[in-house]
């Protein structure tokens, strides 16, 4: 194997040293191939070196390999989590990857008013309960994070049936002048208008906060002295009050089953593996209440777990692929799930317990602790009420894998389809690339050109384009098609006379495979001329008309080299994709176009030119004055009591909306 690989190559690897760090392997065209971490460098990487893989995927990564970089490390838990990082970050084709997800969502309570309800302002005072989704400040209290916004939701709603707080936002609540709706249906306490006090309300949240927290007993216990106080002083409304605090709390515990659970904060983590496709589902535990749970697919699990070798065998030295004993190879689910528990918590709070499908090993569970600096322990075999927790997760996880096989063998199916209607390359369906254009406008006004992305079976909304279309008489469609199309291609037409028609570099942008554009033979025409114009091969373009009525699955595929339009039928596959991608480049647009639209003529842009004024400022101002229109009536001494606005940044902001 080290025949063919460069003298200086090997001579890195053989002054390595035999410490503990990670390792990178790139490719000629400097490509990322594989992050790993090592308890000695100079071991594992030259295990890789030291024997003939043979056409395993091992081997065929290894042939690859023309540059390593290496970076040492104190310990094995910081070579764990600096792979990890560099796993998330650099996306290398033969590691399991977990794609970033939004960040999860919290529930806020607003301000850090005393518990004797005072505060600055009576919105500070009276705490307002929310959705929050973002970093966290010291300002505000947050529980979570929550899986769903559901999740967030339904725990809202609790706390609003059982202590009554406001959820309303600052600037409605300090302009009322009698009781909402939401006080009538006793979801609230109307302290807007001064029907609960300040003592009382700031009594409120706290309950509500030891209820997320998961202190359920002494809460209840709480509740029931305080009404036996109220009782014995004779003042049985309010003692009524709280028995009615109590019946509505224990009912919402008798429904969740946790009045006798001792968790507070627990993940439940199960993972299955079939068909090369894996699921890791996540259910949360906050404050004793199963809050819900949340499916993820890894990418690279096929080619991540033919080339891993433990560690053990691959410090030994007959290299790679020997059966040590000692270390055991792993199955692909104990894989899935330490890459997933790696990656996930770089950036998520871990809690103290995670109950898991699988073992997890001791090095990483060290590395979770030394991050967090909290003990972390899982549990591989639980009983009792963890035990219902994990096998309701596995359940999930199969169900969820089961909807991801069905739907990529629906949508390959569709790929197929489609390149057999149109006599695409089908030899590797994996690589063939679909874009298609649409244009949206009101009456000519905030014309936005879309482009959408189909690629690997699956919509690439990360390649999605919006291109803002001007110098062209209002309403011209076919103008914005022409501006948009030769701003998509002309480089690629550019770099391709360079190359004199040789083939473009890998990783270098390509002509897809088709075009697609939403419009009959007036557009195809139109994008016709620009490819001829540009010298790009016009074979690709292809356009969908619509049908009689503009109905679904009655639309005719139109060809810009002459071939006779055809009709695919309601029921073929190839025109269920095409419809698919059509209906987003539709959606892209017209989202766009509003969102274009709304800035001009409400003037939401001229705020975003103002330097100095970032997102979270410009937020403030147009929540605290309604509008950009209230903003620019506002004066210096208005703008400057907004947090974060100083007087010369006020003095700015009024000169530029004047």
């Amino acid at each position: 194997m080290s025949l063919m690989h460069s003298p200086e190559l090997l001579a890195q690897v053989a002054a390595l040293p035999p410490l503990p760090g990670v390792y990178r392997y790139f490719d000629v065209q400097d490509a990322l191939l594989y992050v790993g971490k090592a308890l000695n460098l100079k071991r594992r990487v030259s295990s890789y070196f030291q024997k003939n893989h043979g056409g395993t995927r091992t081997g065929h990564m290894v042939s690859k390999i023309v540059r390593l970089e290496t970076t040492v490390v104190r310990s094995e838990a910081e070579a764990l989590l600096l792979e990890n990082n560099l796993i998330k970050s650099l996306q290398p084709k033969y590691n399991i990857l977990f794609r970033d997800d939004k960040s999860y969502p919290y529930l806020k309570i607003t301000g850090v008013a005393a518990k004797d309800g005072t505060g600055d302002a009576p919105a500070q005072a009276f705490a307002r309960l929310s959705y929050y989704r973002g970093s966290i400040d010291k300002k505000h209290r947050y529980f979570g994070p929550y899986p769903t916004a559901w999740a967030i939701k339904e725990t809202i709603l609790l706390l609003q049936k059982v202590f009554r707080l406001r959820t309303c936002e600052d600037t409605v609540f300090v302009n009322r002048t009698r009781p909402c709706l939401l006080y009538q249906i006793k979801r609230c306490t109307a302290p807007c208008v001064g029907l609960i006090s300040r003592e009382a309300y700031a009594q409120a949240v706290a309950h509500a906060e030891a209820l997320l927290r998961g202190d359920t007993q002494e809460l209840l216990e709480q509740l029931q002295l305080r009404m036996m106080a109220y009782a014995d002083q004779l003042e049985f409304e309010q003692a009524a009050e709280l028995r009615n605090q109590m019946t509505a709390l224990s009912r919402v515990l008798h429904q969740q089953s946790i009045e006798t659970v001792s968790d507070k904060d627990v993940d439940i983590l199960a993972v299955k593996v079939q068909g090369g496709r894996a699921c890791v589902n996540l259910a949360m535990v906050r404050g004793g209440r199963h809050v819900g749970d949340r499916a993820y697919f890894p990418a690279h699990v096929e080619d991540a777990a033919a080339v891993f070798v433990p560690e053990g065998a691959a410090d030994t030295p007959e290299g790679v692929g020997t059966e040590v004993e000692a270390t055991p190879a792993r199955s692909v689910e104990s894989l899935v799930l330490h890459a997933f528990i790696a990656q996930h918590y770089i950036a998520v709070p871990v809690p103290p317990t995670l109950v898991v499908s699988v073992p997890v090993d001791a090095a990483l569970l060290d590395a979770l602790s030394e991050q967090s600096g909290v003990r972390i322990h899982s549990v591989h075999q639980p009983r009792e009420q963890r035990r219902a927790w994990l096998d309701m997760a596995l359940t999930n996880a199969s169900l969820q894998l089961a909807r991801l096989l069905a739907e990529e063998g629906s949508q390959q199916a569709r790929t197929r389809a489609l390149a057999q209607a149109l006599d695409l390359p089908q030899e590797d369906l994996e690589a063939l690339r679909i874009e298609c254009f649409d244009v949206s406008h009101t009456a000519g006004e905030a014309t936005q050109a879309s482009c959408v992305v189909f690629a690997q079976h699956k919509l690439q909304s990360s390649q999605y384009r919006r291109y803002n279309i001007a110098g062209i008489t209002g309403g011209d469609d076919y103008a914005a098609m022409r501006q948009v199309l030769q701003r998509r291609y002309s480089k690629l037409a550019e770099a391709q006379r360079e190359a004199g028609g040789a083939e473009l570099p890998s990783g270098q942008a390509r002509l897809p495979d088709l075009v697609l554009i939403d419009g009959g033979k007036g557009q195809v025409s139109m994008a016709r001329e620009v490819f001829t114009a540009l010298g790009l091969d016009i074979a690709h373009i292809v356009g969908v008309q619509k049908g009689e009525g503009r109905k679904v699955g009655l639309e005719d595929l139109v060809f810009a080299d002459g071939r006779e339009k055809v009709a695919l039928g309601k029921d073929s596959a190839a025109l269920m994709l095409v419809a698919q991608i059509r209906d987003e480049a539709h959606r892209f647009a017209i989202t766009g176009m509003r969102a274009q639209r709304a800035k001009v003529r409400v003037g939401g842009g001229q705020l975003e030119e103002i330097a100095g004024v970032g997102p979270k400022k410009r937020a403030r101002l147009l929540q605290r004055f309604g509008g950009v229109r209230g903003v620019a009536s506002a004066s210096v001494e208005d703008l400057i009591t907004v947090e974060g606005i100083s007087r010369d940044l006020a003095e700015a902001i009024y000169r530029a909306l004047r």
